[in-house]
């Protein structure tokens, strides 16, 4: 995700590989320390099939996608599923 703006980020639909959707970018953790980004924090949508999705979730529900899954970003944010 090098030379993106977070900015850009915000409110950007995610989805996986395989063209599941799995929601919308909540925010993006990051190490304070170092400045490395760890996850995606992914708000699902009404739609999103969670029983199917392999991410661990956060206790609001939300999925936590590693950053290191981003495969693209576009008019979508791309992860490997």
């Amino acid at each position: 995700m090098s030379g993106i703006l977070a900015e850009n980020l915000s409110g950007k639909d995610v989805m996986g590989s395989d063209g599941t959707e799995l929601g919308m970018l909540y925010n993006i953790t990051m190490d304070l320390r170092t400045g490395e980004l760890n996850d995606m924090i992914v708000e699902p949508t009404e739609e999103t099939p969670k029983r199917s999705i392999d991410f661990e979730t956060d206790t609001g529900g939300r999925f936590r996608v590693p950053i290191s899954r981003v495969q693209a970003v576009k008019d979508y944010i791309v992860v490997q599923r």
